[in-house]
């Protein structure tokens, strides 16, 4: 692409990102004990991304990867998953944000560097973030007046004592077997459903996630990332046998 050309996309996108969250979805301890429990070595790293988007506008590409405002208040299909991979690290096609498709998105960045010989690990780092943003009720949620008064509470409700908590994380995990880029649309899809419903149900109900819920949503987060963090490390499979 000319560089006029990459230059007005940039400035469009940079523009368009005024008009979008600060996507921040859970506090870094919170997304560092995600990502321990689900025994990624990088466990470290997991709050990284938040750090890189933390310079937007001048990084538009990234943001848009860790939402999505489901404004008509969709049920959220292994479709719509799919249908948002094109869109990973797009600038010039923010919209609602594409979180689902991020997932998927950085597990092929991940496998595309590695068949390069050279070290691969950073997209992994993404991923376990995005895992973390999936469970997070307020991102797949529209951006309205609730969420923008609710988002940062809700962001931290555990994350004073859940670094003391893995170990209970673990034990709650529930680990989904991940084959193929089908099976991973459909484990996205579902996570991201069960916290759509309830932030809309935190909606109806003009309250805050309780402890509780906000563990099971970090619980379902840990368990499709060590699933997915193997489903990573086997080779890709042909197009025709990742279609639903």
């Amino acid at each position: 692409m000319h560089i006029r050309k990459i230059l007005a996309s940039l400035a469009v996108a940079a523009f368009s990102l005024e008009l979008q969250p600060e996507a921040l979805a859970w506090h870094d301890r919170t997304h560092l004990a995600i990502a321990e429990a689900a025994g990624f070595d990088l466990w470290y790293s997991a709050a990284a991304p938040d750090v890189a988007k933390s310079k937007a506008p001048f990084t538009p590409i990234e943001s848009p990867n860790h939402y999505f405002n489901n404004n008509a208040g969709r049920e959220v299909t292994a479709e719509m998953v799919r249908g948002q991979v094109d869109l990973y690290d797009r600038p010039d096609d923010i919209g609602e944000g594409h979180l689902y498709g991020a997932m998927i998105g950085s597990v092929r960045a991940y496998r595309t560097v590695r068949a390069t010989g050279k070290y691969a690990r950073y997209p992994l780092a993404y991923l376990a973030h995005y895992a973390g943003d999936l469970s997070m009720p307020l991102h797949n949620t529209g951006f309205d007046d609730f969420n923008r008064a609710r988002h940062g509470i809700n962001d931290g409700v555990i994350d004073a004592g859940v670094r003391d908590s893995v170990a209970s994380i673990r034990k709650r995990m529930e680990v989904p077997v991940i084959g193929n880029e089908a099976d991973f649309a459909r484990e996205v899809a579902r996570v991201a459903e069960l916290a759509r419903r309830l932030g809309m149900k935190m909606r109806r109900e003009n309250r805050d996630m309780t402890a509780e819920e906000a563990y099971t949503q970090v619980t379902l987060s840990a368990s499709l990332l060590k699933a997915v963090l193997a489903y990573a490390e086997t080779p890709a499979a042909p197009a025709a046998e990742n279609k639903p």
